[in-house]
């Protein structure tokens, strides 16, 4: 069946119905998601939709399911040159064309990235004739779930908040310039964010972090510079110079054309939005425990941890009188019977 569906998408794709054969080449990977062939045929139908950041995922998918799949290799250097992430292809080119010496597309392609890598060179030298600051805010790829960022000089710090998500429900993928985030719920549709960032990164020291009402995301910037965006423009950006005065503060700096923002407020901001946030279960218990916490003088905290150490979390008491003038013995509760354990 998965062949068929294959087969009816080649057709598809010879008539230029591009969707149709996503779509047919999507409907084959769900029975047989172990086939390199058709994770390369979808990326290239995903290259004449010019859905470029898809067709790279797609082609990894390939090359990781079959590394000797050549056509893996020029699908991705393709996406990737279209993305003008000419590093990333030639590495891809170099690959396939060492699997495949004799296909001229390699050659041919791998030239045409030595030149662009060349032009990219040659435009760093040259002085940037104007700079321009002006925030372009960063539209979610689907309104499912909201993400915000803010950045430090060395770094991009990138907010998705989703709540309740399960670490093994989430893929995030980092490129030259490539940020992929998959939120994918069995039963629910897909959540991505898949932009072609401003600037480029450093994928090897980017990292995340699943939390229980978001996941954080640390994208390593390759130049210390300020992001106007998070997303890469439509016209061609010209990068601000290096943050290197020592008599400005290395807090994080927010791209603004007129005035930087005021970081204490917009942190003291997102503090009240996860102090109003509201929760449920263990998630509510553990906030109403931090905020007694936060709030207690010496002697409470002092109580609060004592109590809660020597009775193996069964007490918690605010009362240093009470309890700092004897040992807490552990009280389960009702119905329940306490347990020591042997190691």
């Amino acid at each position: 069946m998965a062949k068929e569906l294959a087969a009816q998408a080649k057709e598809a794709f010879v008539d230029d119905d591009f969707d149709v054969a996503v779509d047919l080449y999507s409907k084959a990977i769900d029975l047989d998601p172990n086939c390199a062939d058709f994770f390369a045929d979808r990326a290239q139908a995903y290259i004449k939709l010019q859905n470029f950041t898809e067709a790279v995922a797609d082609a990894k998918k390939a090359i990781e399911l079959d590394p000797s799949l050549t056509k893996g290799y020029l699908r991705k250097g393709t996406a990737c040159m279209k993305l003008e992430e000419y590093r990333t292809a030639k590495t891809a080119l170099e690959k396939g064309a060492s699997i495949a010496p004799s296909e001229s597309k390699f050659k041919k392609l791998i030239d045409e990235c030595n030149l662009r890598i060349s032009e990219e060179e040659k435009d760093l030298v040259q002085p940037p004739l104007k700079v321009d600051l002006s925030p372009v805010p960063a539209e979610p790829a689907k309104p499912k779930f909201r993400h915000e960022y803010y950045q430090k000089p060395e770094e991009v710090v990138v907010t998705v908040f989703a709540k309740g998500i399960q670490k093994q429900n989430v893929n995030i993928d980092f490129g030259e310039q490539i940020l992929s985030v998959v939120i994918d719920v069995p039963g629910e549709e897909a959540y991505h964010l898949q932009p072609r960032l401003f600037g480029k990164i450093v994928p090897e020291k980017c990292r995340y972090e699943v939390m229980s009402t978001k996941i954080e995301i640390r994208l390593a910037k390759a130049e210390i510079i300020t992001w106007a965006s998070l997303e890469h423009g439509k016209e061609p950006a010209v990068l601000p110079k290096p943050n290197v005065s020592t008599e400005v503060s290395m807090r994080p700096a927010y791209p603004s054309s007129k005035k930087v923002k005021d970081w204490d407020k917009l942190e003291a901001e997102v503090k009240k939005q996860e102090k109003d946030e509201k929760l449920e279960g263990d998630a509510a218990l553990n906030k109403f425990f931090r905020e007694i916490y936060s709030n207690a003088d010496e002697d409470m905290r002092r109580a609060m941890s004592k109590s809660f150490v020597e009775s193996n979390g069964t007490v918690l008491s605010t009362d240093w009188k009470e309890v700092g003038a004897k040992k807490i013995e552990s009280t389960p509760p009702d119905g329940m019977e306490l347990k020591k354990w042997e190691t």
